[in-house]
């Protein structure tokens, strides 16, 4: 199973996912600004690996830095600051953060050395607790899918995405795991290809047949019943139940409902905000334009169109069947069953 995030040799080595599938390469990070950087431009992205690879990169700030008592708290705010700006959208970049600030505030009073020691140990706990809620919340999935099933899912929420395993994916391979799984079809989400590159390079890896398909023959698909289920994953879930994840996750979600399939959403509890009441207040990312023109460098629209590429959309929790965490499987009403996992 690929590893996401490493830390070696007071570095964060990062597999860099731009570079999938041609070439499997590596970027190893000694300074923060370069993780910060990493985040931004994607060589890693999905929710739960941009949480733990802000929390290695504070930890790796926070170690660079000469400062002790008040400098090194700004310091540490500053690295903070750092990561905050990179992605607007996934919410385990900031209760990574969140967490990291914690750690530092516990240890300050036994000094500097205390607090490198700490951070660094807190984002190896982080990343450690990743990998076993995605194995826990797929196990939990799996069990939603009782028979040998042909599963839909949208974007890439695999090993990619997390520390290792996956959360969506984690759900298909725990199920292919038990025999329930009789194939995949990968979306290949336009426009930056995380279905195409990404989800289909992990599946076959790990040989889970897998049919790559493009976005727009997802509703041909369940509608002449080749799908039996969707899965996906999230960036930011709503007290509401409301769940933002990659471009293109409402329409997959309305085909579905509309095709009488289940749709399943799997992610952890540090992707649930119940801070904000509905998917209306979760800031949505807009991102280049050259993603939509270009393709491989080579530009595959008129010069001077307008461009729109937001990057992510919300699916109201209307068209939700169940959400699944490593703590449980949450049903309507959300704004119950939500914060009773959360507080669990």
């Amino acid at each position: 199973m690929v590893r996401t995030v490493v830390w070696d040799d007071e570095s964060v080595v990062l597999i860099d996912q731009r570079r999938l599938p041609q070439e499997e390469s590596y970027l190893r990070c000694r300074q923060p600004a370069e993780v910060a950087a990493a985040i931004r431009d994607m060589a890693v992205r999905g929710a739960p690996a941009i949480g733990v690879t802000a929390a290695f990169g504070i930890a790796l700030g926070v170690r660079r830095s000469t400062a002790e008592g008040a400098a090194l708290r700004r310091d540490l705010e500053g690295v903070c600051e750092q990561m905050r700006v990179t992605r607007p959208t996934a919410v385990n970049l900031f209760w990574a953060i969140e967490r990291m600030r914690r750690r530092f505030a516990a240890d300050e009073p036994r000094g500097g050395a205390a607090v490198r020691e700490g951070l660094l140990a807190e984002a190896r706990a982080i990343l450690e607790e990743d990998l076993a809620s995605c194995h826990r919340l797929g196990d939990l999935g799996a069990e939603l899918i009782t028979h040998p099933s042909r599963i839909l899912t949208h974007c890439n929420a695999g090993a990619l995405a997390t520390a290792g395993y996956g959360t969506a994916l984690g759900v298909i391979r725990s199920a292919a795991r038990d025999g329930h799984v009789l194939g995949v079809f990968a979306d290949e989400t336009r426009p930056y290809l995380q279905g195409a590159r990404l989800t289909a390079w992990e599946l076959t890896k790990d040989g889970i047949p897998t049919t790559l398909i493009a976005d727009n023959m997802a509703g041909h698909m369940m509608a002449t019943g080749q799908v039996d289920l969707v899965v996906v994953g999230a960036d930011r879930i709503a007290r509401n139940g409301d769940v933002a994840n990659k471009i293109g996750t409402y329409s997959v979600a309305v085909l579905a409902k509309e095709n009488g399939i289940p749709f399943y959403v799997a992610a952890p509890v540090s992707t649930f905000d119940l801070t904000v009441a509905s998917g209306a207040e979760i800031p949505i990312e807009e991102r280049s334009a050259e993603e939509v023109t270009h393709h491989g460098g080579r530009r595959m629209a008129p010069a001077g169109v307008a461009v729109r590429n937001p990057a992510f959309d919300v699916t109201p929790s209307r068209y939700v069947t169940a959400i699944v965490c490593e703590k449980g499987v949450a049903r309507a009403p959300y704004g119950e069953s939500l914060r009773a996992l959360a507080e669990a």
